[in-house]
């Protein structure tokens, strides 16, 4: 299928959706009590746009769809509008590691943000907020599944069902009719065990139940067709008068009679090539273990078996869940045929395992954790000083701590003005120069500047950088005379144009060069896109150009290599911005 083209105008539209809501909850919100809970996709740009409201407001988000990819992702033309979106939220869920690791890795390579994990929680350094990242899946209403599974209905409809396949093993799929469902393909993988197991056929049924689409379409068409086809083949191919091995079910059920189908079954296939949760193994286990099931007896521990496709929420939660890859068809055959032939003793144990965890960490236990990690993100928005930057999907906050003062231009001159004897410091990479240019020499505007504030005679002027003199030197060659510059982090410092460099005289010798330079040689060829700098007194590894991910993977092994062979050096290996970096001891 070919790829949809980005449409502005939609996107457009989208976002003022987005502003309506944001508006409408500003009227209604108080920042200092209130927490505001965001769902999913379609109010993806809400925080941006209440945050630009209310800039102290405690903001949630919870995407209950797959984040994708980086790969996938970064190819969406607004994709730095849409991180922005979800880093001007306070909190992020998501339901599994996955998709927060889909989200970090954007965050990252798109960014350029690093993430770092405390205390079991994961947090994103964003413009001095730190966005908490938590994983946790939604659980299912347990008082709604109750209060359904005792009704008279649902009994009545368990003893029809157990009547109709007595003697037959049940297997149960429930799904929306839609293309990322998997429902071919699991229809697919019963017939492959059909034809692999003679001796089944007449022993186990298939009953799919389809609910209605959430959107209708061509897709969707076709899909309910390619289901009935496969179906009827089935049927033609292995059934005969009374028996039938695929049952499919296409339309709205009453959920009493859906809760008997999940008590009555004795395996539950979910077969999704990609889906956000799916929670229907958790209502078919809590159906299993308080539902009733006519062919059980009275006391005897409940039993079941799930088959769970491993590109779905709810798999990393199913411990005892036998889990498939739905595209392998072989492979969900013979999960299938694997359930079938589970011990009852096997099938108890799993059914316990899942009973213990669903009937813990049910949506009560999942909306309490969110609001109380919600609260834990936002303690310190009351102290804050905010600062707000940019507009509409560019918006952001800068948060400052409590003692926070902004400098006041006016401020700085009158007492630049009033003071006779001043020094300037000039840090140079990122201060004298931004970062990211490829020609790090100093520009014009930066030469003439310098100079002008050397001719004043009550200036003493410094440019500091951890750069070499020799480089230092030459570039700022063209400045005043009176200009000084202290280099490598302070072990040279020459007081104007003429004087000569001072060292500092911390070591008397740089043999672990030799240890360092051959370690740092082999993490720069194993590391595309990284390079040694070296300098008189220091040598340093820079990985800026390199995949981010594997880079600050590399320089935290390099780091541990570089500590552990120059022990007993009077050196200090430390990490900086994209570096790792090894300097004698006593410098910054």
């Amino acid at each position: 299928r070919r790829g949809l083209p980005f449409n502005g105008d939609l996107y457009r539209a989208f976002l003022t959706v987005n502003t309506h809501f944001a508006e409408r909850v500003f009227e209604l919100l108080n920042p200092d009590e209130d927490l505001v809970f965001v769902h999913d996709y379609h109010l993806w740009a809400f925080p941006t746009f209440l945050r630009h409201k209310s800039p102290r407001a405690r903001i949630g988000f919870f995407l209950h769809s797959p984040f994708p990819s980086s790969e996938l992702f970064r190819a969406i033309p607004v994709r730095e509008d849409l991180l922005r979106a979800l880093l001007n939220a306070d909190l992020v869920g998501f339901h599994t590691f996955d998709y927060a690791r889909h989200f970090l890795s954007a965050c990252s390579r798109v960014l350029g943000l690093s993430n770092r994990s405390r205390r079991g929680y994961i947090g994103i350094e964003y413009f001095g907020r730190t966005v908490v990242v938590k994983i946790l899946s939604v659980g299912i209403d347990m008082g709604q599944l109750r209060a359904v599974l005792p009704l008279p209905e649902t009994v009545a409809k368990a003893n029809e069902i157990a009547d109709k396949y007595r003697g037959r093993q049940l297997m149960l799929g429930v799904d929306d009719m839609d293309l990322f469902k998997g429902i071919g393909l699991k229809l697919l993988a019963m017939e492959r065990l059909l034809e692999s197991r003679a001796d089944l056929r007449g022993q186990v049924v298939l009953v799919q139940i389809n609910n209605p689409a959430r959107s209708l379409g061509r897709d969707v068409d076709e899909v309910r067709a390619e289901v009935l086809a496969i179906r009827d083949r089935i049927n033609a191919r292995f059934g005969w008068a009374g028996y039938e091995p695929v049952v499919v079910i296409d339309g709205a059920m009453p959920m009493h009679d859906k809760v008997a189908f999940y008590t009555s079954a004795d395996i539950c296939i979910v077969n999704a090539v990609r889906d956000g949760l799916n929670r229907i193994p958790y209502f078919y286990t809590v159906c299993r273990q308080e539902g009733p099931v006519p062919t059980a007896p009275a006391g005897k521990p409940r039993q079941s078996a799930i088959i769970v496709s491993e590109f779905v929420g709810c798999s990393p939660s199913l411990s005892g869940a036998i889990r498939v890859n739905p595209w392998n068809v072989d492979d969900v055959a013979d999960a299938m045929n694997t359930a079938l032939r589970m011990s009852d003793g096997e099938k108890q144990l799993r059914q316990e395992k899942h009973y213990r965890y669903v009937s813990t960490h049910d949506v009560v236990y999942w909306a309490q954790s969110f609001d109380q990690d919600l609260q834990k993100a936002c303690k310190d928005n009351s102290s804050m000083v905010i600062l707000n930057f940019g507009l509409g999907m560019g918006f952001r906050v800068v948060a400052l701590g409590p003692s926070f003062k902004k400098l006041s231009p006016e401020l700085i001159d009158q007492a630049y003005r009033q003071t006779g004897n001043r020094l300037i410091l000039l840090d140079y990479d990122g201060t004298v120069m931004p970062q990211g240019l490829i020609n790090k020499a100093p520009s014009e505007e930066v030469i003439r500047t310098l100079n002008e504030l050397c001719s004043d005679p009550m200036n003493t002027v410094f440019v500091v950088s951890g750069r070499g003199k020799d480089e230092l030197a030459e570039w700022f060659a063209p400045c005043d005379e009176k200009l000084g510059i202290s280099a490598e982090h302070g072990y040279f410092t020459r007081w104007s144009r003429d004087s000569p460099w001072e060292s500092c005289k911390l070591v008397t010798h740089f043999n672990w060069k030799n240890i360092a330079g051959p370690v740092m040689k082999h993490y720069s060829d194993a590391t595309d896109g990284s390079y040694i700098e070296v300098k008189e007194t220091s040598l340093v590894w820079h990985y800026e150009e390199a995949d981010p991910d594997f880079g600050s993977c590399q320089a935290k092994e390099l780091q541990d290599h570089l500590q552990n062979v120059l022990a007993n050096e009077p050196v200090f290996v430390k990490s900086g911005h994209q570096i790792v970096e090894v300097n004698p001891q006593g410098l910054i």
